[in-house]
């Protein structure tokens, strides 16, 4: 027969509840008592049933990220922020990848997905706001993404538009006249991440009193590296002047610097960079990439307890409430200056 719980506790002279501690990390046991438990368990060759034991409490423990692309660097850091979050309360992440597309979104929505996770968050892109309207589920779901979200739906967002106003009234306040936007788009505050970042480079402008070049509004479809590196390339194949980039994230201001060092100019001499998300590698590339913060801390945060608030007690506000409003979250955001800017005076 294979060893018990009860079988474990009194190799290890413990109760079962501490033994249940020691292996699901529940709560905090003295190291002593610890090792004492996982000799005794490795000893009797004990191995804790965790599908029984969550069909018993009628969770899993574990909560989905899905995201548009595993590739992309953003994505890596909040899942790591999430998982340290998660990991001192017992309980474990699970990253899903949607190909920034419609369907794959709809897919982490299906009824089978619910059955493996206590929750979703799901990082938006491919889906309108009428289809996400139409989304009827009493599991809980918290929306993450730049564009316009149903009022129902809990929803964790960036500041977009005044990071990136802030970042473009910083390369203007550093000496810069002619500021491109590398992943530039029609500006819309509520259209998307592109969009909304791109607005807040012309409110800049115009409260610098200057008229942008629409020659500076340079597309990165994929906001990729070569991306960035290809918008300086077509910028200076087309002979357009620019002495300042805003690279709407961070993975394209890196191309940027790649493209401009590949043309031989000089940052921040004759261009100076700003990038959006302060990832890690941003404070390591050459030079070291002034950015915009755009509260990573504050989202995780705020992502994980708006999905437990609608895994508690069944009331309203739950995530059966068919008649919710649901808590729309705007994270803080600041500028962090590095040597990819000059000092302003």
């Amino acid at each position: 027969m294979r060893p018990t719980m009860s079988d474990v506790a009194r190799a290890a002279g413990v109760s079962a509840m501490t033994v249940s501690n020691v292996l699901t990390g529940r709560r905090p046991v003295s190291p002593a008592t610890r090792a004492r438990v996982e000799a005794a368990a490795a000893e009797l060759g004990y191995e804790l049933n965790l599908t029984a034991r969550h069909l018993r409490a009628g969770r899993t423990d574990t909560v989905a990220l899905v995201v548009p692309r595993l590739d992309h660097p953003y994505y890596g850091e909040l899942a790591a922020r999430l998982t340290g979050l998660l990991a001192p309360q017992g309980r474990h992440l699970a990253v899903e990848q949607t190909d920034a597309g419609p369907h794959g979104e709809l897919a982490a929505l299906t009824q089978a997905r619910w059955q493996l996770y206590d929750g979703v968050l799901l990082s938006v892109v491919g889906l309108t706001p009428a289809d996400l309207d139409s989304v009827r589920t009493s599991a809980p779901l918290v929306l993450l993404g730049e564009q316009r979200m149903p009022a129902r739906h809990d929803h964790v967002r960036m500041d977009n538009v005044r990071g990136a106003r802030i970042a473009t009234a910083h390369l203007l306040a550093a000496g810069s006249r002619r500021v491109a936007v590398v992943g530039g788009a029609d500006p819309d505050p509520d259209a998307g991440m592109m969009p909304a970042r791109t607005a807040g480079w012309v409110a800049a402008h115009a409260a610098a009193g200057i008229e942008p070049d629409p020659a500076l509004v340079v597309p990165a479809p994929r906001a990729d590296l070569a991306d960035g590196r290809d918008a300086v390339r077509r910028l200076v194949a087309a002979d357009v002047p620019f002495d300042g980039v805003l690279a709407v994230t961070d993975t394209l201001a890196t191309g940027v610097l790649a493209g401009l060092a590949e043309a031989g100019l000089r940052v921040p001499d004759d261009v100076q960079v700003v990038g959006f998300d302060d990832l890690a590698a941003s404070g390591f590339t050459v030079p070291a990439l002034t950015t915009v913060d755009p509260g990573h801390d504050a989202m995780a945060h705020a992502a994980l307890r708006l999905l437990d608030r609608q895994a508690g007690p069944a009331g309203p506000g739950g995530a059966g409430d068919p008649g919710r409003t649901g808590e729309h979250v705007v994270a803080p955001v600041r500028l962090v200056v590095r040597g990819s800017t000059r000092p302003v005076a």
